[in-house]
């Protein structure tokens, strides 16, 4: 195991620039200091920590729920935490849904082993007060924050009397854990005997735990192996398990709490079970609570369904989600792939790729740390296959004895000693709506509520240019910008491409040739990096051209900080009334409200604004339903730049206004997301 020093490599964190180049310099100066001055603030408070969570995906259809079903029914779901606390809220998921899901009442105790709770411990949830809650599709609920004494590794049960459910659920197939189904209204029974038993998780998400510092969570991006294949149903023993209970053991680490974001099957790149690793680095990583450390065990599923070249873009993948994860303050830690001779995956090219990406994590410098599980599971007689007794047999998942075997093999004091990361570096972020830009007449646009600004551009059906890329003004769209630095920019596009009929597009920059960009298929909305280029600081011109119809894009992102975007991503440096978005009102010269960062937020974010002159200032924060949920300011201020730290905990995930007011007359109001 080799770890590198705190002192390591600082990258970079995005900052998106626009609108006031005067003010650039100086705001980019304070949103550094504050940044710092954050991290160790909220180093030594107490605030939301994950101590269970699970990766969400649309439920296949042979892992639907048996009968009789959820609507109108009850399930009672079991879990283990990590860490303990005495304040806690829960996060349930309608992500990958197409209709609504209702909870009718929704409550948790401690399980006193099968279908059976200790009813002395039984709390309810409630939602902004209410025992009721409809969650749309697409979206997320958190609970109020309650009361629970809740223990280190205590298993507990959550119980759901559901209303309605769509027919395509959001869930984790993988629990390796009995749920237990009755129908009607059971709430209030303690034992759930002569309950249907399914071995998956519907709706549940996270768990939080209100905790002092230094508590924090490691999150474990991974495939099957990280959610558990190979280990014992109820048994709770996945290799994250391992790790968890060896860390609570370990005096130095009862304060780290493990979030399991493994899914089975899953791929870093391509459209395998679940969402990409890329796609939900955000959601499952980023967005979780009090996330001080990652460990990335991925790729192997790239690696045998890929062929040569394959290591390279896990490389450039994993690249990303360090620089993303270091802008957050995140260590992050490399796990090598495991061994996979004797399985179908295996082959001298698809090895070659597996060395390839193992020699990279090990040596290639971006890595925080690694953890060899390669070197801690291989057979000495054999070393591209698994260790014989922790092998399940199909010489790719290990057994119960291999799980243990991995948790065992990571250092402890990989989470000991480390205040959070702070990334010295500042980078660039331009983004745009390609609607706005120059749009040839062979495009179209079209409507979704969940992209940017509510539209998106899309070719004529039946158009297509497969060998060359199409010629002419009316087959591209034309998208002229600057930068303010000279540097390698990555290019990225939110796009929607949910087959591989519809994945493609031809992009040139400036006076170059047409690039052909393919294979970017997509689980609904996401960010896809399609290429680096070497820009001058200056004046540029994109031009993208059509490729296959059926691929939709939403907007393009230009950042030299060498990861993709989060969301919908910032505001865009673009703006036309295709978008449907309001010409900004008439303001006094100077006076700007600027949009908060980050954004989505969990829970924290900044928002600057820039006053003219000497004048009183009230700051309010909304939500969508029209209610004031807090007043950040209201007093005099003196000319000049400011900035001003909301924090959304105790809220609900959802959409959220803030609007700044001054007593010479200015009004303005932002949208900003917070997300669980």
């Amino acid at each position: 195991m080799m770890h590198k020093s705190a002192a390591g490599s600082c990258l970079c964190a995005a900052v998106s620039h626009r609108g006031h180049p005067g003010l650039i310099l100086p705001w980019l100066a304070v949103l550094a200091l504050l940044g710092s001055t954050l991290a160790v603030a909220f180093a030594g408070s107490t605030g939301w920590v994950g101590t269970w969570s699970t990766a969400p995906q649309l439920v296949e259809t042979n892992n639907n729920p048996p009968a009789p079903g959820l609507t109108s029914n009850t399930l009672r779901q079991i879990l283990r935490v990590s860490i303990g606390g005495d304040t806690l809220r829960m996060r349930f998921s309608n992500e990958f849904s197409s209709a609504p899901v209702t909870l009718q009442r929704v409550l948790i105790a401690a399980s006193a082993g099968g279908g059976v709770i200790d009813p002395a411990t039984e709390r309810p949830l409630l939602f902004q007060g209410g025992n009721t809650v409809t969650i749309p599709p697409g979206l997320a609920a958190t609970s109020d924050p309650f009361p629970f004494p809740l223990q280190p590794r205590m298993e507990l049960a959550v119980t759901i009397h559901f209303g309605s459910t769509p027919s395509g659920l959001t869930g984790h197939p993988g629990s390796r854990t009995t749920s237990y189904l009755l129908a009607g209204d059971q709430t209030g029974r303690a034992d759930f005997a002569g309950a249907v038993r399914t071995d998956h998780w519907y709706i549940i998400h996270t768990i939080d735990v209100q905790a002092p510092a230094p508590a924090a969570a490691v999150a474990v991006l991974g495939n099957s192996i990280t959610d558990g294949r190979g280990s014992g149903t109820n048994k709770q023993n996945r290799w994250p398990d391992e790790l968890a209970r060896r860390l609570q053991e370990n005096p130095e680490t009862q304060h780290v709490a493990v979030l399991n974001q493994g899914i089975g099957g899953n791929c870093v790149l391509g459209t395998c079970l679940g969402p990409s690793a890329l796609s939900r680095f955000n959601r499952d990583v980023l967005e979780q609570s009090g996330v001080r450390w990652l460990v990335i065990l991925e790729g192997i599923n790239d690696i045998g369904n890929g062929g040569s070249g394959v290591g390279e873009r896990l490389i450039d993948a994993f690249s990303q989600m360090i620089r993303s994860a270091h802008s957050r303050g995140i260590y992050v830690y490399g796990a090598t792939l495991l061994p996979m001779s004797g399985n179908s995956y295996y082959s001298p090219i698809h090895e070659a790729e597996r060395q390839k990406v193992n020699q990279w994590i090990r040596h290639g410098g971006l890595f925080d740390g690694v953890i060899d599980f390669d070197l801690a599971l291989r057979n000495p007689a054999d070393t591209l296959s698994l260790l014989p007794e922790a092998d399940t047999g199909d010489h790719l998942h290990p057994n119960e004895t291999g799980h243990r075997l991995m948790g065992e093999a990571v250092d402890l004091s990989l989470f000991t000693g480390r205040e959070p990361y702070v990334s010295k570096e500042r980078s660039e972020s331009r983004f745009h709506e390609p609607e706005c830009a120059t749009v040839g007449g062979n495009w179209r646009i079209g409507t979704d509520s969940q992209a940017s600004g509510g539209v998106y551009v899309m070719v004529e059906a039946g158009m297509q240019s497969l060998s060359a890329a199409p010629a002419g003004g009316e087959n591209w769209i034309q998208l002229p910008f600057t930068v303010d630095s000279s540097a390698t920019f990555s290019l990225f596009a939110r796009l929607n491409c949910p087959s591989a009929d519809d994945d493609s597009y031809w992009i040139k920059m400036d006076g170059g040739g047409f690039q052909m960009f393919n294979g970017l298929g997509t689980n609904g909305w996401e960010w896809k990096k399609l290429g680096d280029y070497a820009l001058t600081a200056g004046a540029h011109t994109l031009v993208i051209g059509y490729r296959e119809d059926g691929a939709k894009l939403d907007k393009i992102c230009l950042s030299n900080a060498g990861f993709a975007p989060t969301g919908v991503g910032e505001e865009a440096e673009n703006s036309c009334t295709t978008t449907g978005a309001q010409a900004p009102a008439e303001i006094p010269t100077g006076c700007t409200l600027g949009q908060n960062y980050p954004n989505p937020l969990n829970p924290a974010t900044l928002i600057r604004y820039q006053l003219p002159g000497r004048t009183g200032v009230r700051m309010e924060v909304w939500d969508a339903a029209g209610r004031r949920v807090s007043t950040l300011i209201d007093r005099v201020q003196e000319s000049g730049e400011h900035t001003i730290r909301f924090d959304g905990s105790g809220l609900a995930s959802g959409v959220y206004f803030y609007r700044l007011t001054t007593s010479t007359g200015f009004s303005q109001s932002r949208r900003m997301l917070l997300l669980r």
